[in-house]
């Protein structure tokens, strides 16, 4: 994170995490489709001839609050291939939330449970700890045959508190609330330690709802969390989601 106290703007850094070929590079594309020309920056993506991610793809989103504060959200992916294991533990440093983007397909549960471990082992590098960092679950490709059904997911998913989304990155099904669901906690985590509401009048709860509508999402945070299938937002209460 970094804030320009001059400028009034915060830098907010999301990293898409995830095995190779499960639809991160496909989550920021759809991402980019639903942002209107005023927010989105231009998509950068690097790519080998064998059209998978080489370094990054990187999405700039910028949102002004209604209390004149500009926050730029740096939308990362990482290479999913073995050989690029080095890059994607660079582009970890400085995260200040993460998506996981598991396969879907039963065949694909092993790189999934091997790249969530990396994923682990690559913050704990960078002096990151997992368990602390605002992390939101996504079970894409739930258009394949031969997936973990529903009812395995909210099963498996059961014994955490991280939220879990399910996808079709494709087609954009369920890629902007799992991008909402992260922002949400990631502006959370940030308000705890820099008191961004008091000091600027930053309100996450408001602040999260205007990039929904931006995203072409015009409904309250409640109801868009209702798609999370399991996890910490299954508890809250609409309380919880009120300015």
């Amino acid at each position: 994170m970094q804030i320009n106290l001059e400028a009034r703007e915060l830098t907010l850094k999301i990293v898409y995490y995830g095995p190779a070929l499960s639809g991160k590079t496909s989550n920021i594309s759809a991402l980019n489709r639903a942002s209107n020309d005023d927010s989105a920056g231009r998509l950068i993506t690097l790519e080998t001839k064998d059209d998978r991610t080489l370094l990054y793809d990187l999405l700039p989103l910028t949102y002004k609050d209604t209390g004149n504060f500009t926050v730029r959200v740096k939308v990362f992916t990482v290479p999913g291939q073995v050989l690029h294991a080095s890059t994607r533990k660079l582009l970890l440093q400085g995260a200040d939330g993460l998506v996981f983007v598991a396969d879907s397909q039963v065949r694909e549960t092993q790189h999934n449970a091997d790249a969530f471990l990396e994923l682990r082992e690559f913050l704990k590098s960078n002096g990151l700890n997992l368990s602390e960092m605002p992390l939101v679950i996504q079970f894409n490709k739930r258009d394949l045959p031969e997936i973990r059904s529903d009812s395995e997911i909210h099963q498996t998913s059961s014994h955490g508190q991280e939220p879990v989304f399910m996808s079709t990155a494709n087609n954009g099904a369920g890629v902007v609330e799992t991008f909402l669901g992260c922002l949400y906690l990631t502006m959370g985590a940030i308000e705890k330690t820099h008191g961004l509401k008091e000091k600027f009048g930053l309100d996450r709860v408001r602040f999260v709802e205007d990039t929904a509508r931006r995203l072409g999402m015009a409904r309250p945070l409640a109801q868009i969390f209702d798609e999370c299938v399991s996890g910490a937002f299954n508890t809250l209460t609409p309380g919880d989601l009120e300015r």
